[in-house]
């Protein structure tokens, strides 16, 4: 079996949290959520925030978490601007539109992030056009799916702008471990310079599982309800409490995906050492090296990733993701194939 640097939820889940959920197995608890387990991993990560438990929703998947969320925070006519690379743009099935929401999308630089100055070229060209459609809400994910990874700065900026424009932002939490390691946020840095965002657990040690946050009582109001509508509210929810539990129990969320970073800079160096480039710079557990093809093909035959955009007839941009379980071994495995061929 090939080595695989595909994704970072190819693994099960931490040992932690599959030994707590056999533990707790036979125990009587309440449903819905309003177990021991779910009570006490609201009560951590609120504790880390500064905001009410209430205002923190544990959903399955991360789809449905950017459904739901963004069906509570917009009004039908409203509609959504995300990167070009943005998860909700083509990878989710037009999850968004779905639900009627329009998602006008940019252009971006390598790394996947927004910037103002994007922002101010697509106010621009709107200010040319009737809109018969309002733009309200601003998504991005950190990490973002190119690699990037938005800083403190980054955000108030962001807000700032989005304030002035009348714009909720909102955070896709998918890979919010990676991104917190990799420039020092914390929770309350995010509840601060967000309206909701996502912690997501299925990509960092979790079975499954994201856990949603609204900055602002109001936004949160009728939340539950409408979660509940949408078939999204676990009877058995203590399996979702469980994991986000145990992951912020003791900081176990940003061990593992220290891990994660730590793996992805170890092939990150010995690539630039070989010689060869990236797309973006790497920072997070995602890169994106431009490999001659021919090595490609050679390391295809006992790794596993994406082949993810062809640079031209001779040289390929490939992703390698690093997990929270990624063996420090297959990591330098990969690293003295890549040195052979090279």
């Amino acid at each position: 079996m090939k080595i695989s640097f595909k994704n970072d939820y190819s693994e099960g889940c931490h040992p932690a949290i599959l030994q707590k959920i056999m533990d707790s197995n036979m125990e009587q608890d309440e449903g819905y959520g309003m177990d021991q387990y779910s009570r006490d991993a609201r009560r951590f990560i609120s504790e880390k925030i500064g905001i009410n438990e209430e205002q923190i929703h544990f959903i399955s998947v991360g789809t449905q978490t950017n459904l739901l969320a963004l069906s509570a925070l917009l009004k039908p006519y409203e509609y959504v601007i995300a990167a070009e690379s943005g998860h909700i743009v083509y990878v989710e099935a037009g999850a968004i539109e779905a639900i009627g929401h329009k998602i006008i999308h940019l252009h971006t630089q390598p790394d996947g992030k927004i910037r103002t100055e994007d922002l101010d070229v697509f106010f621009g060209k709107m200010s040319e056009i009737h809109n018969i459609q309002i733009p309200r809400l601003l998504y991005i994910s950190n990490t973002t799916e190119l690699g990037g990874v938005y800083s403190k700065e980054d955000l108030q900026q962001l807000f700032a702008y989005c304030k002035r424009k009348n714009l909720l932002l909102y955070m896709d939490g998918a890979r919010l471990g990676s991104a917190m390691t990799a420039s020092g946020l914390t929770l309350k840095d995010i509840a601060t310079y967000t309206d909701a965002f996502y912690i997501g657990a299925t990509k960092n040690g979790g079975m499954m599982g994201e856990a949603l946050v609204f900055c602002r009582p109001e936004l949160n109001e009728g939340f539950s309800i409408l979660q509940k509508q949408r078939g999204a509210t676990l009877a058995k929810g203590r399996f979702l409490g469980i994991q986000f539990a145990e992951l912020f129990r003791d900081d176990l969320y940003l061990q593992l995906a220290e891990h994660a970073n730590k793996m992805a800079t170890i092939l990150a160096d010995a690539i630039h050492a070989a010689g060869f480039d990236f797309l973006s710079v790497p920072v997070s557990n995602q890169i994106f090296p431009i490999l001659p093809n021919i090595v490609m093909d050679r390391l295809a035959e006992r790794y596993a990733f994406y082949p993810w955009k062809k640079i031209d007839s001779d040289f390929t941009a490939i992703r390698l993701i690093t997990s929270w379980a990624t063996k420090e071994e297959n990591v330098h495995a990969f690293v003295e194939d890549l040195q052979s061929l090279t």
